[in-house]
């Protein structure tokens, strides 16, 4: 048995977690980044917000309280209904129920310049920046300050951007076009616009989703200097890591209602997952070897090019009936090429693949990505809003994508809607994707949701070897805990599972066998029994490997 289940390196066992009552606040007086002291009166209260869609129950009953000049975050699984609440608290959405107060004060939001004017502000996870606009034309837009005759004063709008920036250690170019900036610069511009317009409470929803490493650094010293001048922060994130360096406080949320409110030092990230779930956390494990001596996939030598440099070099790999080959590497060294070349969207300049549908292995080098995929190649995609939905269209139009030509999808050459609307009724129930009905296009759904909902189409359509491409990339820890359950499955069922991922406890947990990727090439082959993630993430930079040792 192995397991590769996070350590467990800060906090208390778990049978000591202690959470307070939703609506308890913290110590009303305690120095705020060592220069400011909360006041006894809340920044945020919110009692019994209930927010009812169609179907659904987002906010049920949902008390928060939120200190003025701490880092609150809010933590839940895709879906259990944080978004919603801070759309609420926002002025994007009125509740149902309940009432909301902000500096003691009841208030209801009609709309976001209510609660703009009552000092509340939203980054949101997706920016809302006008790309061909400059830094500056983007804070003020919506916000200009005028001089005589109503015409917009640009020295004053510069004055104020500066003046924040310095205040707030955010550094811009107030002259440059925002298309030119990196995500995390892009960021900052959100977080300057609001703090343009006098926030005192700033809602960042999923901050550090598109952030690199380095970016949620930068981010992290931008919150704790707003901390310190008295700022409110609530932060919505699953990245439960990243929660635990950051938050002062941390309610959890799940399925619309509040469970917990902790403090960081009181749990671990396995506590908190546990909280979000409602049960004790599965990890990414495999039990008992399944693999059998049959190879499904072989790929020989495979070579691809990209201007004229090869990019996937020379690779060659066997994945076997009831084996989960893990490929490890940076991200950008060959692994997204090895990918589409196996599916056919990319051309290989060398090499040869072959495929066991039934009848031994097959050269399918040069065949189309409709006989691939007819013959029982299956694919969870690494970016599933590019590759694997079309969002506007319904859930069961999703459903039958890469399958459209199979049953229960096809009737003759025609297309069968019952018979896709029973096909996705049937992956809703199997692999839990909660939405009100199957009518709802594929952006309703929230990430874990639509991540259910591309492995559940794979695993119905019962392929023979199943690509699965970053398959927890961006979700919550449930829904991660579905997808694992779903390749273990698919492993015990006799399929080939070939695992590209950047989650280095995924690929030892869930892996047979583990491949190296560096520079394209395949450098190294490791039993997940034995490497641990620092070895593995060694081979995959090459800094502690030398050249005898890679094989």
């Amino acid at each position: 048995m192995r397991s590769a289940g996070p350590p467990r390196t800060r906090g208390r066992d778990r049978t000591s977690v202690r959470s307070r009552p939703a609506s308890a606040p913290r110590s009303a007086d305690r120095a705020v980044g060592g220069s400011v002291t909360a006041s006894t009166t809340p920044a945020i209260e919110l009692r019994g917000i209930t927010k009812r869609f169609p179907g659904v129950v987002a906010n049920d009953h949902i008390d928060l309280t939120v200190a003025r000049g701490e880092i609150h975050a809010l933590c839940g699984e895709n879906g259990a209904g944080k978004s919603t609440l801070m759309k609420i608290l926002y002025g994007m959405q009125p509740p149902d129920e309940g009432t909301m107060r902000v500096d003691g004060e009841e208030v209801r939001f009609r709309s976001p310049a209510d609660a703009i004017a009552r000092g509340i502000g939203m980054v949101h996870q997706h920016f809302m920046l006008a790309d061909q606009l400059t830094v500056l034309e983007n804070v003020v837009l919506g916000a200009e300050p005028a001089g005589r005759l109503g015409i917009i004063d640009e020295t004053a709008a510069r004055r104020h951007l500066e003046q924040v920036s310095a205040d707030y250690g955010l550094t811009v170019d107030p002259d440059e076009l925002v298309e030119e900036l990196e995500v995390g610069e892009r960021q900052r511009v959100e977080i300057i616009k609001v703090l343009f317009r006098g926030a005192r409470i700033l809602i960042l929803d999923e901050p550090t989703a598109v952030l690199v490493p380095h970016e949620v650094e930068e981010l992290f010293r931008n919150l704790r200097e707003l901390k310190a001048r008295g700022e409110t922060i609530v932060f919505i994130d699953h990245k439960l890591d990243e929660v635990l360096a950051i938050a002062d406080t941390i309610t959890v949320i799940r399925r619309g209602r509040t469970v917990a409110t902790v403090s960081p030092d009181e749990v671990t990230a396995h506590d908190l997952a546990e909280l979000m779930v409602g049960s004790e956390l599965p990890t990414p494990e495999t039990r008992e070897s399944t693999v059998t001596d049959r190879a499904l996939l072989v790929v020989e030598g495979a070579t691809v090019l990209h201007d004229e440099r090869p990019v996937v070099d020379e690779v060659s790999l066997t994945v076997h009936a009831g084996e989960v080959l893990g490929i490890a590497g940076v991200e950008g060294n060959g692994q997204a090429e090895l990918v589409e070349a196996l599916l056919g969207t990319r051309a290989l300049s060398a090499g040869t693949i072959r495929f066991d549908a039934g009848e031994g292995l097959v050269d399918i080098t040069h065949t189309s990505v409709r006989h691939r995929r007819e013959a029982g190649l299956g694919y969870i995609p690494a970016d599933r809003h590019r590759e694997g939905l079309l969002l506007p269209a319904p859930l069961w139009e999703n459903a039958a994508l890469g399958h459209q030509t199979l049953p229960p999808f096809a009737r003759g050459i025609w297309f069968d809607r019952a018979g896709a609307r029973a096909r996705t009724e049937e992956i809703r129930a199997a692999f839990d994707v909660r939405t009100p009905d199957i009518e709802v296009p594929a952006h309703a759904l929230s990430g874990g949701n639509q991540q259910k909902l591309v492995v559940g189409r794979e695993m119905t359509a019962t392929p023979v070897v199943l690509i699965a491409s970053h398959p927890t990339r961006g979700i919550d820890v449930g829904a991660q805990a579905a997808v694992w359950e779903s390749l273990r499955r698919a492993r015990a069922a006799g399929l080939a599972v070939l695992l590209i991922s950047a989650d280095l406890d995924e690929l030892i947990g869930l892996s047979d066998t583990l491949a190296v990727m560096r520079g394209g090439r395949i450098v190294a082959h490791l039993d997940p029994a034995t490497v641990t993630p620092r070895e593995l993430g060694a081979h995959m930079t090459g800094a502690t490997v030398a050249a005898g040792d890679e094989r």
